[in-house]
Parts: structure tokens; sequence; C-alpha cells
């Protein structure tokens, strides 16, 4: 006898664990990786070796000539490694996957086609509104890596770019002390019978721990200053020993300010970095002490840092050196470009294996924070907020 026929479909007999399975079927990608074009912007997001382990996975990287040059990676390297070359730049950006270091400027945004999904840094406190109108008309997607969060809810990113800044500061300021740069003649490490460099450190986030690391590594004295607690305590606990930590207290500051030889600005706020050391106090500090701010990009915690470039990096008031460069990571670019690599190659991966970015959308929480627009519609609370545009809540737009 024949059974009769079933009202549903098989596939909508199949459980729901099995119809999830179905969905994360394995897509391709086409990932270009234009050449970057901002002031002194030598990193590039995939080393040869990264581009090696996508192209692995069935994957396509289409890289613009000379994009890896600033961070010493030549076509060869990436044509060795899998990738295709291309000297046009309009073809680079109609990947239907774009990565980049700094956000795409508006001129690149209309090489860009419809429906792009665009990953880059947001810098949210250098765009406008109407770079966000034009990503919108677009009906672009795009994720900013700094809002990345991994599986802990930290920003790999940000943690990244942060231990570099922080261990740089301290690098440079033994350049500019050296006399050759005419600085004061003093030196790191620890000389027997000889003081050591007296360094300190205002604010104990990852920048302020990193400088503190390699500060100590160098044997100088460290002054940790910072207005939390935990803070202070987590710094103590990671460099596995007892330093001088203090909250910020203007008497403390002044007086540890009036002896150091070496004074770090990482001190972050909301918006911007908090003033936190005044004119008068810098007046207050030794003739040709040097003042790395590394907060700069946000405004700077000193009074007197201004914004100065690699090419002019100092700048002297009142006897004491200031260095008020906004990238300090990309100085040293290699380093840095590793760094960004590996945090974009795993999720590069996984949005393969998922079958599509909408996918790992689903899945990912982490990787979902780090969108702020989708298909053209703005997700971010904090970049509607801050330019007075409507945004929605990303949950209801991709269930």
């Amino acid at each position: 006898m024949d059974q009769p026929s079933s009202p549903f479909s098989k596939q909508q007999l199949l459980p729901q664990e099995e119809t999830l399975e179905i969905l994360k079927q394995k897509g391709e990608l086409f990932i270009g990786i234009p050449k970057e074009n901002q002031y002194q912007e030598k990193r590039i997001c995939l080393t040869p070796d990264a581009v090696n382990a996508i192209s692995a996975h069935g994957h396509r990287v289409l890289i613009e000539s000379g994009a890896g040059e600033g961070a010493n990676f030549t076509d060869a390297d990436y044509t060795e490694a899998g990738a295709e070359i291309s000297r046009d730049t309009k073809k680079v950006f109609s990947c239907p996957i774009i990565l980049k270091v700094e956000p795409p400027t508006l001129s690149e945004i209309d090489l860009i086609n419809p429906q792009t999904i665009v990953i880059s840094a947001l810098q949210i406190k250098t765009q406008s509104k109407e770079y966000f109108e034009t990503l919108a008309k677009k009906r672009l997607t795009a994720i900013a890596f700094e809002y990345i969060r991994d599986e802990d809810g930290k920003y790999p990113a940000v943690r990244s770019l942060s231990e570099i800044a922080g261990i740089s500061s301290i690098l440079i300021a033994s350049e500019l002390m050296a006399t050759t740069n005419k600085g004061n003649g003093l030196m790191f490490g620890n000389i027997s019978g000889v003081p050591p460099v007296e360094v300190v450190i205002i604010g104990a986030g990852t920048v302020g721990e990193f400088a503190a690391r390699s500060a100590l590594g160098l044997g100088a004295n460290i002054k940790v200053f910072d207005n939390s607690i935990t803070k202070l305590r987590n710094i103590q606990t990671n460099l596995n020993q007892t330093v001088y930590t203090s909250t910020i207290q203007p008497k403390n500051l002044l007086k540890a300010l009036k002896r150091c030889d070496v004074a770090i600005g990482a001190a972050r706020g909301k918006d911007r970095s908090p003033i936190v050391v005044s004119s008068s106090m810098v007046e207050n500090m030794k003739k040709g002490a040097v003042i790395i701010d590394v907060s700069i990009d946000m405004g700077g915690c000193f009074e007197t840092t201004e914004v100065t470039s690699h090419d002019k990096p100092t700048v002297e008031k009142f006897d004491v050196i200031h260095y008020g460069v906004p990238n300090i990571p990309s100085r040293y670019p290699r380093t840095s470009s590793i760094s960004i690599s590996n945090i974009f190659t795993p999720y590069l991966l996984k949005i393969g294996e998922d079958g599509g970015l909408e996918n790992s959308l689903r899945f990912d929480k982490g990787l979902r924070n780090g969108l702020y627009m989708y298909h053209g519609i703005l997700t971010n609370k904090s970049v509607g907020d801050w330019f007075g545009l409507t945004y929605n809540d990303i949950n209801f737009l991709i269930f």
C-alpha cells in the first residue's frame, strides 16, 4: 500500500542541528588587499605566511603591487605564497572582501562595488558623518577590527598594538636620550655604580604594562600612576614584582615628575585622553627629560604635547623633549603587520569554514561586535550616538 505523501519537505523534517550543519557549508573567499596610501602607513593586513595558509584552504587573495613593501614583504614573497598580484588598483578594490589597515577614504569607497565586505580599522575620531552615509549608499558591510572581541571579551587587535606601542615608547625614549639626538646623555641599562634611569608611567593599561616591562628589563626604576586600583593591582601581578604604584594625586605625581628622566603618557578616556600633566608640572621637570605621549592620538595626557610626525618626531618645550607621533606601531611596520595578520587569519579561515560572513556573524558574538555597517545599515550604537545617525540592533537584522 502506498504511503500518503507528507505535507512537509525532507528539508523541513530535518532536526535543527542538522539544518545548521547544512547552513555551514564551506565558502570560497576572494580577498583584495590594496596598497595603503595614508601618510606614513607602512603596515599590511596579511603576511606572506598568512596568505599561504589562506590560499591553502582554497581561498583567493589579490594584492596590489607593492602593498607589502613598507613592511619589507616583496611581491615575489606574496606570489610564492599563492597570492595574485595586480597593478590595477580598481581591480583590487572590486574584490568581494577588502582588507585594509587604515579605513578606506571616500575616493577609495568610490572604487568599491556595492554589497562588498570591508574589514579595516574605523578610527572613529578621524571620521565624518559623510563617511558613514557613503558606506550606506553602497550598501556595504563593514567591520572595524579594533571593536572585535575574543572569547574573553577582550579586544585582541587593540591589545596587540598597545603591546607594541608600550614597548616602543621605552625604545624611543632611550634613543632620544642619546646625545647624538641632542638628548641628556643618559643610558638605560643597570650599569654598576650608576643610578638607574627614573621612569614615570601614567596609565596602567596594556600600554603602561608593556612600557613598565621594557623599562624594568632595561634596569630602570619605574613609578606607575593610575586612578584604577584594580589596574594597579593587575600590573603588579602581571609584572610579577613589586613596583611603585600610586593613584593620580597631583602632589605625588609632581614629585615623581621632578625627579624622572622619562615620562610615558598612556592614560585613555572615553572620548579624549584626560589631561593629567599640566603645563606648570612640565615646567618643573628636569632639563633634557623626555616625554613620550602615547595617548596623543586621543588628544594626549600632557598639556604641552602636540601632534608630530615620524619625520620630525620631537618638539622642545621648557627644555623637555616631547614626542607626539600618533601612530607609534607604524614605526615598526613588519612586527605590527605580523601582529595584525595573526588576528585576521583565524577569522578569515573561520568565515570560509562557516560558508561566508553572514553565518560567521550568526555564530560568533565577538566578530558581530566588530560590525558597524550591515548591508548599508548602521549597527553600532557609539557611531550612531557620536554622529547623530540612526542605528539598528544587529541581532534583529541577522536572525
